[in-house]
């Protein structure tokens, strides 16, 4: 079970991180563009998921496009999900409590790697990354 804290831990380790408070919550960006962030659910989103809304932490990460998204949300419901707020924008919602550590840091570095700028990204991929 990952937390915020494991999200911060990952995001902060990649190249050119900062961590930002927007609408009262942790972002982590890079280049400017956020990647990852938590993401609490609005009474309304609630609403919207029923008996399936998440009882623990959210968080919000970008993906590369729509088809990535959608090959996440048929892949494995149990962990990523999303709300109408997020209808054909390239993000989803994972459910924190549902991801390990090791997938956690997957998640989190291929949203750093679909935001962050093209040079810092290669550089980052060849050495290793």
């Amino acid at each position: 079970m990952a937390t915020i804290d494991d999200v911060r831990r990952v995001a902060l380790a990649l190249p050119e991180v900062t961590e930002k408070p927007a609408w009262g919550n942790a972002t982590w960006r890079v280049g400017g563009l956020m990647f990852v962030w938590d993401r609490p659910l609005r009474a309304k989103e609630r609403a919207e998921l029923g008996d399936d809304a998440p009882d623990g932490p959210v968080m919000g990460a970008r993906v590369e496009d729509l088809g990535e998204k959608k090959a996440l949300l048929t892949a494995d419901p149990d962990a990523f999900f999303t709300v109408s707020h997020f209808d054909g924008h390239a993000s989803v919602l994972v459910r924190l409590d549902r991801v390990d550590p090791d997938r956690l840091a997957e998640i989190v570095e291929d949203a750093w790697l679909a935001r962050a700028p093209q040079k810092l990204a290669a550089a980052y991929l060849d050495q290793g990354g």
